[in-house]
């Protein structure tokens, strides 16, 4: 009896390098997708506490013009913006505090309404990687 030898040897060793590529490949992928989700995780983070920051900016500012505010109108002057030195920083993030105040009458009795406007930032200039920024405002009406 003869027997023929079809010449299929070496499949094997074939299927085993292109096995380990594609494990290779999809290893590499999971690593790169693994740091895709931690730097968004951490940019969400700092983005959470970048808020807090220009939120306590904010109400530092407005707890400045209620200390200004008249106990009674008639006979103390106006409120104004805080003089007094904004904080600089909060937590790592520098603050940016504005305050502007809008004189009107209505009704014969004068208003001033404040536009409050904290921002905080961290991270380097605009467009870097680690650059967050977060801006709170409010409007508060004294007379």
């Amino acid at each position: 009896m003869n027997s023929q030898r079809t010449a299929q040897q070496g499949f094997a060793a074939i299927a085993a390098v292109f096995l380990v590529v594609i494990l290779a490949a999809f290893g590499a992928f999971m690593v790169s997708f693994s740091n895709t989700q931690q730097l968004t995780s951490a940019q969400d983070v700092q983005g959470s506490r970048a808020y807090w920051a220009a939120r306590a900016g904010l109400e530092w500012a407005i707890a400045g013009v209620l200390a200004t505010a008249p106990v009674a109108p008639a006979t103390s002057p106006a409120a104004t913006c805080p003089v007094s030195t904004a904080p600089v920083s909060v937590d790592g993030f520098a603050l940016t505090i504005t305050c502007s105040p809008q004189a009107y009458v209505e009704g014969g009795v004068a208003l001033t309404v404040f536009v409050l406007q904290s921002t905080a930032s961290s991270g380097g200039a605009a467009g870097a990687t680690g650059y967050v920024e977060r801006s709170v405002s409010a409007a508060l009406e004294q007379p």
